[in-house]
């Protein structure tokens, strides 16, 4: 489907709309493993107003169908009410569940309404949830196979609901991506398709309860590690990186009020806020393989303006950048000092199950590169650099007690580094090399996965396999593998109560304040249940003047933009046009070898074009990473990728189009952060054919020389 960019989540609220109506839902599954029959407090009076009811221990309760009374929710034996509710001390609390039908089933989600800004009309919104409604309920799986609940209730057979879902990073490159993501989870879960035969099913090491990650730490000090990961998943506001001025503790600005739930990182940001010095200057900007001056940047001439502005006294605004990579990218030019990486093929790397490992639903997996050519320059990987750089600068985790350091190399670290007892970025062939997930360093365990084939995998039991956030034998597998230390089930958060917390904050409750600018935003978009609100830049530009959405996306071959130096791949991306629907190619009469004048709100693009009937009538896109500036990546300056190759980017901006408030506001999803890339608006005129794409910038000169 043809769907209107940025309008995922209004389409999805209105297929839960449609099978909330017919009542096609799982009330089994939301009852028993979600926290649909959790009681909420609806005292709009209370600091507690919105929050989930709990025991003294901090038990979510339900009220249990056999004795109409609250108990928590892992009580054994207990029915949880998907319509309970109670009074007490004045306050009535009621399920998760009530205010879910009540919003849900609100005529603005009905496919009536939704039809129009989504380009999807009723009848196929209709169709589409009675589709997912009889596949998921006329056509269930069943396995004999018995598994125990996290109750300690035994089940004899496995149900599943044969409908799956698959999305990738492009529902969430809006801002409002993240309320997008959280409605198609709630799709999945009303249909008890989650962890069950024939539905989405997690890859070890997940599924793990919220609860059980790290919080983001953010007081450095000098000559010691980190207070904890830099990284994290806030609670509430007691747990973002503020000052006690309440200021950003972060150069990026992650886990403050502008974006509180922001996990990964804002790292379109950084070059912004460290050239403003604000929230605070920096000295040094450290940064790997990122081409944040290029094509990994949005307001790609505006960045490269920050990297190279000079203050009154002559001096850069960002005094030093130190940068790594494996090739002459664009971001080269802006370093003071270059650190040469080496590629896969040169190195050792760790695909480690601490990180993003190669898991299957049925086994945990993890993976190893390792050098399987000399380098032929002067290089060393860059993950051993920083070890030895760790070393030299005598920092805790380095260097033993005696000073010297404690690890050789990468590999030296892969093997023996250990996060906790047993535990360390490699699960398989521990300690004498039988082990897997716990064990001792093994020395010769690299020597183990190359024998291997580079990979390791430990499948899972049979009565363990779905159900796992609530599958006792998972559970106890999990613990056994080093997945956590103890068992961890929990209920599926349809109602995110830290999201809630927020939303208090914002409405004057509670010690940690936001500023005033932010309370609206807050109690807009930090809704607990999955809500839609139009993409920000739709506000923020006169949509007649842009109409068009307009896309950018890296090939698969080249997530890194290292697959372009691949001569054969070259051969297939060394271009890429401006991918035009039938509409617009026909409206402005466009032919093959034509070119095309691209405006948005920030930028000018001059760029060939080439039609493709599958999009949405009113959205072009194109490939991202192709376009090369001149001198770099040691292509010749006259490179297809240099003359006829582009970047969207110099249309997008981190910033949105001042809206009069005096106020600048980052162009990106309110809730974590992520960089609102697909927001974008365009115009699109036919243009006489320029000698090259445009905007030209000046070539780089190479400290790697042109190609031969």
């Amino acid at each position: 489907m043809g769907i209107t960019p940025g309008t995922d989540g209004l389409f999805i609220l209105s297929l839960v709309h449609e099978l909330l109506k017919a009542g096609k839902i799982d009330l089994d599954y939301l009852a028993r493993f979600t926290n649909a029959p959790v009681l909420v407090n609806e005292d709009p009076d209370s600091p507690e107003f919105g929050l989930l009811m709990r025991d003294t221990d901090g038990k979510a309760l339900v009220i249990d169908r056999a004795t109409g009374k609250p108990a928590p929710f892992d009580q054994k034996g207990v029915r949880p009410d998907l319509s309970g509710h109670i009074r007490r001390a004045g306050i009535t609390h009621r399920s998760v569940f009530q205010h879910m039908v009540e919003r849900y089933l609100s005529d603005e989600y009905a496919p009536e309404a939704v039809a129009e800004p989504t380009g999807i009309s009723a009848d196929r919104i209709k169709r589409i949830a009675a589709e997912l409604a009889h596949v998921a309920f006329n056509e269930a799986i069943e396995i004999k196979q018995e598994w125990t609940d996290f109750r300690g209730e035994v089940h004899k057979t496995m149900t599943g609901r044969p409908v799956s879902f698959h999305a990738m990073r492009g529902i969430s490159a809006h801002a409002n991506g993240f309320q997008t993501c959280r409605a198609l989870h709630v799709l999945q879960i009303l249909l008890g398709s989650v962890e069950v035969p024939g539905g989405f099913r997690f890859k070890p090491p997940y599924p793990k309860p919220p609860e059980a990650h790290p919080k983001p730490h953010a007081k450095p000090k000098p000559g010691s590690p980190l207070n904890g990961p830099h990284l994290g998943f806030v609670q509430g506001p007691d747990d973002l990186a503020l000052k006690p001025d309440g200021s950003p503790a972060r150069i990026d600005k992650a886990f403050t009020w502008e974006n509180p739930m922001s996990a990964h990182g804002l790292m379109h940001m950084v070059i912004s806020n460290a050239h403003a010095g604000d929230p605070y200057k920096i000295d040094t900007l450290f940064m790997y393989m990122a081409n944040m001056s290029w094509n990994s940047s949005m307001n790609t001439r505006g960045v490269i303006d920050m990297l190279t502005d000079q203050d009154e006294n002559g001096d850069y605004v960002i005094p030093r950048i130190i940068y790594s990579d494996a090739y002459s990218s664009e971001m080269v030019a802006y370093a003071d000092l270059i650190l040469p990486d080496t590629t896969y093929l040169e190195r050792h790397d760790c695909i480690s199950m601490l990180d993003r490992p190669i898991c299957e639903a049925d086994a945990m997996a993890d993976a190893i590169r390792w050098p399987v050519i000399e380098p032929d320059r002067d290089v060393r990987g860059f993950q051993s650099v920083l070890i030895d750089l760790g070393a030299r600068l005598g920092l805790p985790g380095f260097v033993n007690d005696d000073g010297s350091a404690t690890y050789k190399d990468y590999a030296d670290y892969i093997v023996s580094h250990e996060r906790r007892p047993g535990i360390g970025p490699l699960a398989g062939f521990r300690g004498d090399g039988s082990e897997a997930g716990r064990g001792a360093p093994n020395p010769d365990q690299l020597d183990r996965y190359i024998e291997n084939g580079g990979f390791f995998a430990e499948h899972i039991p049979d009565e363990a396999t779905y159900y796992k956030p609530w599958n006792k034998a998972y559970q106890d597998w999990a613990v056994k593998m080093g997945i956590y230390d103890a068992p961890q089930p929990y209920l599926f958060n349809l109602y995110v109560e830290p999201m809630r917390r927020f939303q208090l904050a914002a409405e004057g409750h509670g010690h940690r304040q936001p500023p005033d600018h932010l309370r609206a935003q807050i109690r807009e978009t930090l809704d607990p249940l999955p809500i839609w609100y139009p993409p920000f830049e739709d506000n923020a530009v006169d949509t007649d003047e842009f109409p068009i959405h307009a896309l950018t996306q890296r090939p698969m071959a080249m997530y890194h933009s290292w697959g372009s130096q691949n001569a054969w791949l070259r051969q297939i991306h060394g271009v890429n046009p401006l991918y035009v629907p039938t509409r617009l190619w026909e409206a402005n009469g466009f032919c093959d070898g034509d070119w095309a004048r691209v405006t948005s709100a920030h930028g000018e693009i001059t760029v060939p074009v080439a039609h493709q009937a599958a999009l949405n009538e009113n959205t072009v896109w194109t490939w991202n990473a192709i376009g090369k500036r001149k001198g770099t990546w040691a292509l010749d300056e006259d490179a297809p990728e240099a003359t006829r190759g582009f970047l969207l980017n110099h249309l997008i901006h981190e910033l949105l189009p001042p809206k009069g408030d005096g106020l600048r506001w980052s162009n990106s999803d309110p809730v974590t952060g992520q960089a609102a890339w697909f927001d974008l608006r365009v115009k699109l005129e036919k243009t006489a054919p320029p000698d090259e794409a445009q905007p030209v910038f000046p070539p780089i000169k190479s400290p790697v020389g042109g190609a031969k």
